[in-house]
């Protein structure tokens, strides 16, 4: 009974020294003694919510997956994980009898529908000077698309295949047929998956490379519920740890079943050659509002009757305030106070001041 007594004395002692803002005064004996010292408060940070956890990923745009497009084996490959290669740049070669069966196909219904086309022409004349019927003229008409559609199939195919305008109208012009496929890069980028080697044999669609461009990247970041109101579309994002930086662009609108966050979006585009695809990193996300924060050490905060407490240095002493943490970490604290910035504050003896407070401790 005796130990709730003081403790209720304690409390209430506590509770009227911070409404009305007293000071502990304590000798420049007593400071030394209990080991007390203080620092001038740190740059004063816009508002964040930092340590939140995220992955870096590939945005979808910048993503291109590179597949067979026939059946093939390949001959050779001339790129390997990690290459950077530039838009059209030769990655591999294979080999397919399919693709000269698709070339001999082209040429065949190149001539038929050469042949359609002067078929028509023949007899649109012979139609106009009353020789055949309207008839005749429209089936040969029909023949004809018929014809340049199934050219334009074919021709389909083969850019399908690999196969370059230029390269199509050559073939047209008569040269010859050829098994060689040419893969080729569809952007400037960085090879970032191999999944084939000389002399394997592949079926159509088969992927054999991932290349993808690597600035600027994305961020999925999973936020706790509580922060989410504060956020907005084009918050400064940071990755303090890599110097990473970039804005906010979505906010999850349903909350993973497992840990109740929300996810965000970032797209990173400063220090995106510090990071890499997949790799999983602390985010910092500015929140709106003029409310300072100082990013003070552990060691500065004191807990009392369910309130955090600092103490800044006055003239006669020491006075504590409240303040609010808002991100706490493993060895320092974003904290937010009626502060003007200039303050010291205590970081050693913390404990041995909250002990005068409270009336446990003796003075000299």
């Amino acid at each position: 009974m005796k130990v709730s007594y003081l403790t209720g004395l304690s409390l209430l002692a506590l509770s009227t020294l911070a409404l009305a803002n007293d000071e502990l005064i304590l000798s420049a004996k007593q400071i030394t003694t209990l080991g007390i010292r203080s620092e001038t408060l740190p740059t004063k940070q816009a508002g964040e919510v930092s340590g939140l956890p995220a992955q870096v990923v590939v945005p979808g745009g910048q993503l291109f997956i590179i597949s067979t497009p026939l059946p093939a084996m390949v001959e050779q490959t001339l790129v390997g994980v990690g290459d950077s290669v530039k838009q059209g740049q030769l990655l591999a070669k294979l080999q397919s009898p399919a693709l000269a069966e698709a070339q001999r196909g082209l040429l065949q219904t190149s001539t038929q529908a050469q042949l359609a086309k002067e078929n028509l022409s023949r007899d649109e004349q012979l139609w106009k000077d009353g020789i055949i019927s309207e008839s005749r003229y429209r089936t040969t008409r029909g023949l004809q698309i018929e014809a340049a559609a199934a050219l334009a199939e074919r021709k389909q195919m083969l850019r399908l295949s690999g196969m370059s305008e230029g390269a199509i109208s050559q073939l047209q012009s008569g040269k010859a047929l050829s098994s060689l496929l040419s893969i080729t890069s569809p952007i400037d980028g960085v090879i970032l998956e191999k999944n084939v080697s000389a002399g394997q044999r592949l079926d159509a669609a088969v992927p054999i490379l991932k290349v993808a461009r690597l600035n600027p990247l994305a961020l999925e970041i999973q936020a706790p519920l509580a922060h989410t109101s504060k956020l907005q579309i084009g918050a400064l994002v940071t990755i303090p740890k890599f110097q990473a930086s970039g804005k906010l662009i979505a906010v999850g609108r349903n909350l993973s079943g497992n840990n109740q966050t929300i996810l965000l979006r970032a797209e990173i585009n400063k220090g995106t050659e510090n990071l890499r695809p997949g790799q999983f990193v602390e985010a910092s996300v500015a929140v709106s509002g003029n409310q300072a924060q100082w990013n003070l050490p552990n060691s500065a905060l004191a807990r009392v009757a369910g309130k955090t407490l600092i103490f800044v240095t006055s003239e006669k002493g020491f006075r504590p305030v409240n303040v609010s943490v808002m991100n706490e970490g493993a060895q320092t604290s974003m904290i937010s106070a009626t502060l003007k910035g200039d303050e010291k504050v205590v970081v050693h003896g913390v404990s041995s001041l909250k002990a005068q407070m409270m009336g446990i401790g003796g003075g000299e």
